[in-house]
C-alpha cells in the first residue's frame, strides 16, 4: 500500500385537481405500504449508479459487480453518504447505506499529500485489514497492529483503524493496507482507506461506521471485483 496508517488520518408529486366538469381523477388510493414499496423501487433494478455522470460510470469495470458510491456533500465540506450498490445481471440494487466523512477539506481531482483532501475518482478495492482480528472478511485481511491508530493522537481517533480497506489509489494491489509503497511518488499521496469514523472530517480517507465497516468486509468479494466510486456531488455527476 501507500505510506503508513498515520498518513492517512482521517444521499429525495404531489398531485391535486380542481372540478372541471368531468369526473374528477381520483386521488392516489393507495395504501401508504404500496407507496413506500414504489419508492423502495427506485434503489432496485438500476440501469447505473445514481448520481453518477458518464465519465465516471464509463470507468466503472464490466466486471463489477460491488459499488461503494461515496456522494460528498460539496467540494470543501468533509460530510458524505456511502452506498453501497450490488449488481444482478445488468441492474444495481442499493444494498446499504450509511452517513460517512471524507477528508476535512473536502474532495480533490489532483490529491497530493497532506493536502487534507480525498481524491475523486473510481478505484479498485482489493485489500483489507486492520488493529483487530478478522471479522470475517472476504477480501484478503491482514491483522496487524501496525495499522493501530498512534496513541498520541487523541483519543476519538485511536479506533480509526482497527478495520480498514484499502483504496488502491497510489498503492500496490495485493499488498498489506499500511504498505509504504507509492508508484506515483510521495508527493501524490496515499494510505487512502476506508475506515472507522471518529465524528469529524479525515485527512483523505473516508471514514464509517463500525457496523458498515463489518458490513462492506463481509461483503466485499474479490470474486465481484469490488470499486469504490468517489467524490463531492458535483464531480461525481460532471
Amino acid at each position: 500500500m501507500v505510506a503508513s496508517a498515520a498518513a492517512c488520518g482521517v444521499l429525495f408529486a404531489t398531485l391535486t385537481s380542481c372540478g372541471d366538469g368531468q369526473e374528477p381523477k381520483k386521488a392516489d388510493a393507495r395504501s401508504a405500504d404500496a407507496r413506500e414499496d414504489e419508492a423502495d423501487e427506485q434503489t432496485t433494478r438500476l440501469k447505473r449508479i445514481p448520481d453518477v455522470g458518464d465519465r465516471l460510470q464509463s470507468q466503472i469495470p464490466d466486471g463489477s459487480r460491488q459499488v461503494v458510491a461515496v456522494y460528498g456533500a460539496g467540494k470543501n465540506s468533509a460530510d458524505s453518504t456511502v452506498v453501497l450498490y450490488t449488481r444482478t445481471g445488468s441492474t444495481w440494487d442499493k444494498a446499504a447505506g450509511w452517513k460517512a466523512h471524507n477528508g476535512r477539506k473536502g474532495w480533490t481531482t489532483d490529491h497530493h499529500e497532506d493536502d487534507k483532501r480525498s481524491p475523486v475518482g473510481v478505484f479498485t478495492l482489493t485489500d483489507a485489514g486492520g488493529a483487530l482480528p478478522d471479522p470475517g472478511a472476504l477480501l484478503p485481511y491482514t491483522e496487524s497492529a501496525a495499522i493501530q491508530a498512534p496513541r498520541y493522537w487523541a483519543k476519538p481517533y485511536w479506533h480509526d483503524f482497527d478495520y480498514v480497506i484499502a483504496i488502491d489509489y497510489n498503492r500496490v494491489k495485493g499488498t498489506a493496507p499500511n504498505d509504504p509503497t507509492r508508484p506515483q511518488g510521495q508527493s501524490k499521496g496515499g494510505s487512502i482507506w476506508l475506515h472507522m469514523d471518529h465524528g469529524s472530517g479525515t485527512s483523505a480517507c473516508v471514514s464509517l461506521p463500525k457496523e458498515a465497516m463489518v458490513k462492506l468486509l463481509r461483503t466485499l468479494d474479490p470474486k465481484q471485483n469490488p470499486v469504490v466510486v468517489m467524490g463531492d456531488r458535483a464531480e461525481l455527476k460532471a
